[in-house]
């Protein structure tokens, strides 16, 4: 409707206007309603196109999704380009990749306490310990350890590398030395009972002699410390997820050396080692020994996600 003129005012009754002012009236605000209920409708229309857009965006398809070990695997491959003998990651490495082991949990690797390995072995005097392999190149390895209640990982070292060591499932007793440097070996003989040979054995500070229970933090060891020589010990079922760097190689000299302990007190070093009476509790002697006649370390499948090495 048109602006109304002077002429059209006076020609009209001024009830007559206000009966037509007010329809009129009503009418705009009718088209006026109809267009703000359309408006309204097109931009709830165009808001819940846009979240439902966003919604897809967020939504990502599983394939897209990078499991736990996929991201441990990616940063191991960082974390490890240029490992060798006694390599040792910077300090922002090693927590990086400790954060990712700490996060990981026993599903995420395909594990439940009810798998046959986790079973208590009654034919055997010491149970059989099964390994699931997952990835080794030179560089680095990740692998788990299986271990039904009374299993045992006996005393062994890691030459040159670095370990973490992510308890998934269960109680383990944990037993580490690191060697004392600038100590004397002695050629002392052990008990008779135990072998018939004179070996050489070496001075060890214990680093560790407790039980850890999942879920906890991940351990590391290094070349030089941090526990390089450890023993498992099951208390309960448990698995124990271990990234080595690099992993053993006879070829470059990383075998694994397997040893027996024996208290600080068993040979006569008072002249060689000067020490305080309430620190011997804290050495031991370590001689190297074959690998256990009893330790039976048997393969099994993967059966977790899979990685795929880009």
């Amino acid at each position: 409707m048109g602006r109304a003129t002077v002429a059209d005012i006076k020609g009209k009754g001024v009830s007559k206007l206000d009966k037509e002012t007010k329809a009129n009236t009503e009418d705009t605000n009718k088209v006026s309603n109809t267009n703000k209920n359309k408006i309204t409708t097109s931009s709830d229309s165009r808001g819940k196109k846009s979240r439902r857009r966003l919604r897809k965006t967020m939504t990502l398809p599983a394939s897209a999704v990078v499991h736990p070990v996929q991201r441990l695997f990616n940063a191991c491959k960082d974390v490890f380009a240029s490992a060798g003998t006694g390599f040792v990651p910077s300090p922002d490495k090693i927590e990086q990749l400790s954060a990712l082991l700490d996060e990981i949990q026993p599903a995420d690797v395909g594990l439940t306490p009810q798998m046959r390995f986790f079973s208590p072995q009654s034919t055997r005097r010491v149970p059989t310990i099964t390994y699931l392999h997952i990835h080794e190149c030179e560089k680095f390895s990740i692998g788990i350890f299986c271990l039904p209640p009374s299993g045992v990982l006996p005393l062994h070292n890691h030459p040159g590398m670095t370990v973490f060591s992510k308890l998934l499932l269960g109680t383990v007793h944990i037993k580490s030395y690191d060697w004392v440097v600038d100590v004397p070996t002695t050629s002392a003989a052990v008990d008779p009972s135990q072998t018939a040979q004179q070996s050489d054995v070496c001075l060890a500070k214990v680093k560790v002699n407790s039980d850890m229970t999942a879920p906890c933090k991940t351990s590391i060891l290094y070349p030089a410390d941090g526990g390089n020589m450890h023993c498992f010990t099951a208390v309960t079922a448990c698995a124990v997820l271990d990234v080595l760097g690099p992993p053993y190689s006879d070829r470059d000299g990383r075998h694994c050396t397997y040893y027996s302990d024996y208290p600080f007190t068993r040979f006569s070093a008072d002249e060689q080692v000067s020490m305080a009476e309430e620190e011997k509790d804290k050495l031991a002697w370590l001689q190297e020994r074959d690998k256990p006649e009893n330790l039976v370390v048997v393969g099994a499948p993967y059966t977790g996600p899979e990685i795929v090495e880009n």
